[in-house]
C-alpha cells in the first residue's frame, strides 16, 4: 500500500529480456534498508525488489504489466517516480493508493497557472466514471486532486495543477504533450462500482 507521495526520482540503468523483463534503476533509497522481496511503486506500478546493489535495485516486469502499464516505453535513461510502500505509524500525505494501474491516460495539454502548470489529461472509457471533480487520483504514482472532468466519445478529459514542489521532485517537469501516464482510480471508487454492478451486491 501506497500514499502517492513520491520520495524519489529513480533512473532505469538496464534492462534484460528473459522470460519476463528485467528492469535495474538507480535509487538515492539506502538499499540496504530494502529487503529482497519488498513492494516499490514503480511510477505507480507496485513492483518487487528481486535484486539490488548499492545504488540500485531490480524488478522483474510481466508482458502483462508491459501491456497495460506505460512500463512497456521504458528505455535506459527513463526517469521514474519511487515511493516505498507504508508501514505502520507513516503518515498518509496524499491518498491510499494499491499501485495497480487501471489504464493509461495520455498529456492533452499543458499550460502555465500562476508558479503552477495546468495539465489536461485523456483518460479511456473504462476509468472515465471514476474521474471526479474534487476527487483523488492517482497519476504515474503522484497523488493528484481532478479539478475538472468532461466526457467526451474516447473517455474523458480531466484536469490537474501540479505546484512547482511536485514538478522538481517527481517526472512531471518532463512530460510534454502526447507522454503516456500510469492512471489508477480511487480505490473507494472502484469498491463502490464493484458493489453496485454486482448481483450479490448493495439491495435496495
Amino acid at each position: 500500500m501506497f500514499t502517492g507521495i513520491v520520495t524519489d526520482v529513480g533512473t532505469v540503468r538496464a534492462l534484460e529480456q528473459r522470460g519476463d523483463t528485467r528492469f535495474e534503476i538507480a535509487t538515492a533509497y539506502a538499499t540496504d534498508g530494502i529487503d529482497i522481496g519488498a513492494s516499490i511503486a514503480c511510477s505507480g506500478v507496485c513492483l518487487t525488489v528481486v535484486e539490488k546493489g548499492g545504488d540500485w535495485f531490480a524488478v522483474d516486469v510481466s508482458a502483462e504489466t508491459l501491456d497495460r502499464s506505460s512500463l512497456g516505453s521504458w528505455r535506459v535513461g527513463t526517469r521514474i517516480n519511487l515511493e516505498r510502500s507504508l508501514a505502520m505509524g507513516d503518515e498518509l500525505g496524499g491518498h491510499l493508493v494499491s499501485g495497480h494501474v487501471d489504464a493509461v491516460g495520455t498529456v492533452v495539454s499543458m499550460e502555465r497557472d500562476g508558479d503552477s502548470v495546468r495539465f489536461v489529461f485523456q483518460a479511456p472509457v473504462e476509468v472515465a466514471p471514476f474521474v471526479a471533480e474534487k476527487g483523488s487520483i492517482a497519476i504515474d504514482g503522484v497523488s493528484l486532486t481532478v479539478n475538472y472532468v468532461s466526457d467526451d466519445d474516447s473517455g474523458c478529459r480531466f484536469g490537474i495543477n501540479v505546484i512547482p514542489h511536485t514538478q522538481d521532485v517527481t517526472t512531471f517537469g518532463g512530460l510534454e504533450s502526447g507522454s503516456e501516464v500510469n492512471l489508477e482510480i480511487d480505490m473507494l471508487a472502484r469498491y463502490m462500482q464493484r458493489m453496485l454492478s454486482s448481483r450479490h451486491g448493495m439491495k435496495s
